[in-house]
């Protein structure tokens, strides 16, 4: 089977995720998306994180009702900060059975070509791309025949927004599938 990897934080996660996955199940060739929850991002800070463990509930609540979603944790057990190659490689050792392909937006397309092994990345899984909001198709570097554009809505929708709304007793009743939004309350994050 061939599995998109979604990478993130989720913190939280969001109908943005989700949309870009169901978009990615749905008009690709994939046949599972695995939302794989980084326990440290090593372009990011980690003050505001939750706790990894957190932040896992949230995605296995959020993708529970979806057949082709999935919540990884694989990057809890492996070295920090973690990076996408070494994690690519472990999982495709662990699953030769599966195919893996890197599902990233325009805006970490600009920046990929520092990513660790970046080349090997490419030519060995390759990218599905989704558009981003105010990214300059002409500033990314990075052009190959394994990365495929994916066209899905442009929500632009920030976890710190959300964070923020939650913190200053706002709505984010749209933004958040309800059974995120029902834990996040009953475990008073973000406040």
């Amino acid at each position: 089977m061939r599995i998109g990897l979604f990478f993130g934080s989720f913190n939280p996660i969001h109908i943005g995720h989700l949309v870009i996955a169901d978009v990615m199940a749905d008009q690709t060739d994939l046949g599972q998306v695995w939302f794989v929850v980084s326990p440290q991002n090593p372009f990011k800070s980690s003050k505001t994180l939750l706790h990894e463990f957190d932040r896992l509930k949230m995605v296995e609540l959020a993708v529970s009702e979806n057949f082709k979603f999935r919540a990884s944790d694989v990057e809890f057990h492996m070295p920090k900060p973690s990076y996408t190659a070494d994690t690519l490689a472990y999982l495709s050792d662990k699953h030769p059975e599966h195919e893996f392909v890197l599902i990233i937006g325009e805006d970490n397309l600009v920046h990929f070509h520092k990513w660790k092994n970046y080349a090997a990345i490419l030519d060995n899984y390759g990218l599905y791309v989704y558009p981003r909001p105010q990214v300059d198709r002409s500033k990314i570097k990075v052009a190959h025949e394994n990365i495929k554009y994916v066209e899905s809505p442009m929500l632009d929708i920030s976890a710190t927004f959300i964070r923020d709304a939650i913190r200053n007793e706002h709505s984010v009743q749209y933004l958040l599938p309800e059974n995120v939004a029902d834990y996040i309350r009953f475990k008073k994050f973000y406040q």
